[in-house]
């Protein structure tokens, strides 16, 4: 049974364009505004002087260091897979990493994936992927980028969230503590003659410069709780 295929789309710039356009009606009105007002004295220069504190500030521990963490074994902080869980039936990778040509592969249009990860410095992708019985299965997905200049991984995650979020007959909920995570559970199935209805859940959310993406797959609807739980699970390990 072929995966579904991902979605993605250069939302992020239609958005910044916006912004931008925003911005510049903004500041226009502001000019207006501020032109007709009385001039607002200024506050003291002067402020209250905070003393220094002695003695050396303890080094971060390497467990401690988010930095040391990230930029080591990216596969080393996937979700290991439940007890009772095997190998899926379609193998993604090689040896749990993904290069930046086998990622784009899992898009629609793999050329455009391609010249996007390039263009937005794509680093490393770290993937585990199982199976729990016959129809339950489980993806997720570590893409770092080099953040050169940009917020590439918070770009990619937000447009996976705009995709997720098109989706018909959707529910979805933010996931606690990651600032910009969301789940999102596909209530309809995907029905093709002669297989099984497939129902899906996913997760988008990010930590610095990693994307985190999380997709699940069953015969059976998925409730907010399996794909939460998931979700939640894997942010803490980052």
């Amino acid at each position: 049974m072929a995966r579904p295929a991902r979605r993605r789309g250069r939302t992020t710039l239609l958005v910044a364009v916006a912004a931008v356009l925003g911005v510049v009606a903004g500041t226009c009105t502001g000019f207006v505004v501020q032109a007709n007002r009385e001039p607002t004295a200024l506050p003291p220069l002067s402020q209250p002087v905070v003393k220094q504190a002695k003695g050396e500030v303890e080094p971060l521990s390497a467990a401690q260091d988010r930095h040391v963490k990230v930029n080591g074994d990216l596969r080393k902080l996937l979700l290991k897979r439940p007890k009772g869980a095997r190998d899926a039936e379609i193998p993604v990778g090689a040896d749990g990493w993904l290069d930046m040509a086998e990622y784009a592969d899992l898009y629609k249009k793999p050329a455009g994936a391609f010249s996007d990860l390039a263009a937005d410095h794509f680093r490393r992708a770290a993937v585990a992927n199982w199976r729990v019985g016959s129809t339950y299965f489980v993806e997720i997905h570590l893409v770092q980028f080099r953040q050169d200049g940009s917020l590439s991984a918070a770009d990619w995650t937000s447009d996976a969230q705009y995709y997720a979020g098109e989706e018909s007959d959707t529910d979805s909920w933010d996931i606690p503590g990651t600032g910009d995570g969301w789940a999102y559970v596909h209530n309809t199935p995907d029905r093709k003659p002669g297989y099984l209805p497939l129902y899906e859940a996913e997760a988008h959310a990010t930590r610095g410069d990693i994307a985190m993406t999380i997709w699940v797959y069953d015969t059976s609807p998925i409730g907010k709780k399996k794909i939460m739980d998931l979700a939640k699970r894997q942010m803490g390990r980052l």
